[in-house]
């Protein structure tokens, strides 16, 4: 009997380290542990921060199919389990080789594994990489951190330009772990060469060890790039905001809210957040490209010019930047210019079908159009249902004066993309051409609809509407068009006969005075009749 009770006492005996553990994971006593919402989380200082449960806060936001605790109950078995084989190995928790049994936990015994590209915009979150244990760089290290926070590890979040990985600092051993290649170690020459981290900036966030304020920045960064992937722009543009704000030299948040920022037309704020983005980077090549988009659509042709040139200097295989430098050149009426950098976008990309219609528009501008035509053929053999290529087609009938294949190909580009307000009014003029007046004004009142403000439309459909003699209708249209554009000669011109022949006089001397002013080729009896009238 005592025999017995000897045996009971020393299975109690060896089973007590392991139960004490479980009431002693490092971050129990830590206020983020009990915050409710990502807004609470920031408001806590670095150190009360608990990175799994803001990861999982994130993820609740993102999905309400997702249950937080229950996974954050994940996380801290998780945290268990290494403790557990800690113990086995008599490995204390602060051993830096507790690492090893971390790797061989999470790598080889769970088999998380890495994914080389973040193209789906699930892959970012917590729930899904302890879902299908797979992530990219920033989400394993997430987890990774997560349970070092859990066990009391001296980990830390880096990032580098486009990467992320976690580092091990007791302030004695210090090491970099790599979560994409199961746990292995490199040295710091290694980021900064592979990477190209910038140097000289006593500023930089790149390559310190990062508290977990700036941790949350840099999943903020990435998770305005799953909203935008998913098209929700205005949660893209609060998590970017976020991640500026807390890590303003992050060249990269920098370069996505300008992202956004130019898909909401916003190019002033656009082109301050690539200007800032360079001022951290200045060899970053995506940032100089963006920022040419940003003063191509600014009217700053030549800055965008400058900026396209030093982006190729940087990588000179970035196809899409010869096209955005040739789109420039066709702009500033430099076509043969324009050819040659296209020539080289089909060099690095044979097959690509918009620099194909781009050739046409460049030879469209040089008026040759049997070749601008080759070329446009050639984009649609690639992708038939290339809108622009209709469209650049339909331009070249009509400096052909083939108005039947013209209209033609303006209902083959609108089939594409209704919405297209440019072959909707050209649809119109080539209507209006043939004087069939009820089918222009149907297509430039479609194209009002998309292009509100644009008083050429207006001015077009008054002169439809004046042509068919409805003069009310056609006044109410040239109104508009002086409203947008007071200095439109013609349209007070084209309000002058329409008052006139609504009898309305006073007004119709008004217009006709006001375009003589401007510049308008007036009719003399126009101007007579109605100076008749009003004297």
């Amino acid at each position: 009997m005592k025999k017995f009770l000897l045996i009971i006492l020393c299975v109690l005996l060896f089973q007590t380290p392991f139960s004490l553990a479980r009431e002693q994971l490092a971050n129990k006593n830590k206020e983020g542990i009990y915050a409710k919402s990502i807004e609470r989380v920031l408001r806590l200082g670095p150190e009360e921060i608990d990175l799994g449960t803001a990861a999982l806060i994130v993820s609740e936001q993102w999905s309400d199919l997702v249950y937080g605790r229950r996974l954050r109950q994940q996380l801290d078995d998780m945290a268990y389990d290494v403790l557990e084989r800690l113990e086995r190995k008599n490995l204390r928790v602060n051993n830096y080789k507790a690492i090893e049994v971390i790797n061989e936990y999470l790598f080889d015994e769970l088999g998380f594994t890495a994914i080389s590209e973040a193209t789906e915009p699930g892959d970012l979150f917590l729930h899904t990489v302890l879902e299908k244990k797979r992530g990219y760089c920033l989400s394993l290290s997430i987890l990774y951190l997560a349970l070092g926070e859990r066990l009391g590890l001296p980990l830390y979040g880096v990032v580098v330009p486009k990467h992320f990985f976690v580092r091990y600092d007791n302030g004695r051993v210090r090491f970099n772990i790599e979560t994409t290649s199961k746990g292995g170690y490199a040295n710091d020459e290694h980021y900064i060469e592979k990477f190209n981290v910038p140097v000289g900036n006593n500023d930089s966030i790149y390559m310190i060890n990062l508290d977990k304020r700036q941790t949350l920045g840099c999943f903020f960064n990435n998770l305005g790039n799953s909203y935008s992937l998913v098209g929700n722009i205005e949660q893209a543009q609060v998590a970017l905001e976020r991640a500026v704000q807390i890590n303003p030299s992050l060249a990269e948040s920098r370069i996505n809210l300008g992202n956004i920022y130019m898909r909401k037309n916003l190019l002033a704020d656009a082109i301050q957040q690539y200007q800032s983005a360079l001022y951290i980077n200045p060899d970053d090549a995506i940032a100089h490209n963006n920022l040419g988009n940003a003063y191509s659509r600014k009217g700053r042709l030549n800055n965008a010019v400058g900026e396209y040139t030093q982006s190729l200097r940087l990588d000179p295989d970035a196809a899409d930047t010869y096209k955005n430098l040739a789109a420039v050149y066709i702009k500033q009426g430099m076509a043969p210019k324009a050819i040659t950098e296209l020539k080289q976008a089909l060099y690095l990309n044979p097959n690509d079908p918009e620099a194909y219609c781009q050739l046409g528009d460049a030879y469209g501008k040089m008026e040759d159009y049997d070749k601008a035509i080759s070329y446009y053929e050639k984009a649609l053999e690639i992708k038939p249902n290339l809108a622009d290529a209709h469209y650049g087609l339909a331009l070249c009938y009509n400096s052909l004066g083939q108005t039947k294949a013209e209209i033609k190909a303006y209902k083959r580009a609108l089939a594409i993309k209704p919405d297209m307000a440019a072959a909707l009014t050209n649809l119109g003029n080539a209507y209006f051409t043939q004087e069939k007046y009820d089918d222009a004004v149907e297509q430039y009142s479609k194209a009002i609809v998309f292009s509100p403000d644009d008083a050429a439309i207006h001015y077009n459909l008054g002169t439809a509407y004046s042509n068919k003699k409805d003069y009310e209708l056609a006044t109410i249209s040239y109104k508009k068009t002086v409203e947008l554009d007071p200095n439109m000669a013609d349209a007070h011109n084209g309000l002058a006969f329409t008052y006139y022949k609504l009898k309305d006089y006073k007004p119709a001397w008004e217009h006709i005075k006001t375009a003589q002013q401007l510049g308008a080729e007036i009719s003399e009896d126009l101007l007579k009749a109605i100076e008749k009238k009003v004297r």
